[in-house]
């Protein structure tokens, strides 16, 4: 009989993507820095508004869930860049790598044997490491949909 994956193994597979959607590396890979402030016609956001969302985002789960000291920033100016295109390419490239290094660091946490997934997180006793996990994943899900799509409408998927 096969193995069945456990519960820690299946969370960071979740998080990565890949299934039923992007992962965040096929979604970021060969988005030229000329193309992160466009955005066409039908589209709701920029590339640069999408993926500074996602970093703000996931830092905030990230840091929500190891800092009980954390402070979230205000809803929803605080999860958003200010304007639709990033002010350099070195902003541009610092975000992208800040999306990564933000993942690798919640799936460390997910995948660290210490950490309890179903402990209620003491300073929101409503939460658990799983649960911001999921939120995670589904954040992410949505938002790389979102920049497939954007990609695909700017000629630049595939």
């Amino acid at each position: 009989m096969p193995k069945t994956p456990d519960l820690r193994a299946t969370v960071a597979e979740l998080l990565q993507g890949g299934h039923a959607h992007a992962t965040l590396e096929r979604a970021l890979k060969g988005l030229a820095f000329p193309l992160a402030g466009k955005k066409p016609r039908g589209a709701t956001h920029t590339a640069w508004e999408l993926v500074e969302h996602i970093r703000l985002g996931q830092w905030d789960i990230l840091e929500f869930t190891r800092d009980p000291a954390h402070v979230s920033p205000p809803w929803p100016e605080g999860y958003w860049p200010a304007k639709p295109a990033p002010p350099s390419a070195a902003a541009w490239n610092k975000s992208r790598a800040a999306c990564r290094a933000d993942l690798a660091a919640f799936l460390a946490l997910v995948s660290d044997p210490g950490c309890d997934l179903l402990a209620p997180l003491p300073h929101d006793p409503g939460k658990t490491v799983l649960r911001e996990a999921l939120l995670l994943a589904d954040h992410n899900a949505y938002h790389l949909g979102q920049l497939v799509e954007l990609r695909k409408m700017l000629g630049a998927w595939g």
